[in-house]
């Protein structure tokens, strides 16, 4: 099964995206799986790993009823309030949809930066480590240290590096990302997805070729085995279509790729990691 895994779905009169806003130009849209059929097909992916976008549990159980729908969703990365008091109810509560396959740490939209190390924040990670319950990490370089120092916390956990941690690709900055990736990689529970990327490029004068180093360095140091391929569309729609992050992916992969190796960037390696049936 060839898996996209990590996209989004919105519908804007939900009220709860609030970094959605005119200003966004082509996001500030409504998007639903009726917009996205015809550009799976023309890649060959069958299923996708439909992820958060609000922090609001509100958003992941409206994005666990579209799974109920649309036959080409496998699961929902959501989101849960883990300083809240009661999110280990919110969290057996959503684990009971067979389509909860996931929660987003989003690190990123945090003001402080070593978030992620508060008590509350370590002991809920703990317990999701104890259930072997996978985690999206959206994070940037800056956030290296606090997500190395809660992996030394938290050694079992089930984590997925989104969007490569997004380095400065338009400016071709390789370090320290290289060290810092290659530290997170140590960890044999950690995976990356090789998402995200040609937003982190030029917009407008992105290449395949501005790609290559980062895409290669994530899967020497991560393995064929930990990564993922992710569209991460609509928002790719700033640099690219579809079609062209595909392309992108598949024209910088290393010459030594097999088909077994493709297989695993494409659906296996998701479906082992999200423990998709």
């Amino acid at each position: 099964m060839r898996i996209d895994a990590h996209q989004h779905y919105w519908l804007l009169k939900r009220g709860d995206y609030g970094w959605l806003t005119p200003e966004t130009g082509v996001l500030y849209e409504d998007y639903l799986p009726d917009r996205l059929r015809s550009e799976l097909s023309k890649c060959g992916i069958q299923r996708t790993i439909v992820v958060q976008a609000a922090r609001t549990v509100q958003e992941t159980e409206f994005l666990l009823e579209l799974c109920e729908k649309e036959e080409t969703l496998a699961g929902t990365v959501g989101w849960l309030d883990l300083e809240s008091d009661d999110w280990q109810n919110e969290y057996e509560r959503l684990l009971q949809n067979r389509y909860f396959v996931g929660i987003r740490v989003m690190l990123q939209e945090e003001t402080d930066d070593g978030w992620i190390l508060r008590p509350r924040i370590v002991e809920a990670l703990k317990r999701l480590a104890a259930d072997r319950f996978p985690v999206d990490l959206l994070m940037n370089p800056r956030h290296w240290p606090h997500v190395l120092e809660i992996l030394e916390k938290v050694p079992d956990l089930r984590g997925v590096v989104d969007h490569i941690a997004k380095p400065d690709i338009k400016a071709g900055k390789l370090y320290p990302w290289k060290e810092q990736m290659a530290a997170i990689a140590k960890f044999p529970n950690m995976y990356c997805k090789l998402s995200g990327m040609v937003t982190e490029a030029d917009h407008q004068k992105w290449k395949p070729a501005d790609l290559k180093p980062y895409v290669t360095h994530a899967i020497d140091v991560f393995g064929t085995e930990r990564v993922m391929f992710g569209s991460d569309w609509p928002v790719c729609l700033l640099a690219a279509d579809y079609s062209e992050v595909y392309d992108g992916l598949v024209k910088v992969l290393p010459e030594t790729f097999d088909s077994h190796s493709l297989d695993q960037l494409f659906g296996l390696n998701a479906m082992r990691f999200y423990k998709l049936s």
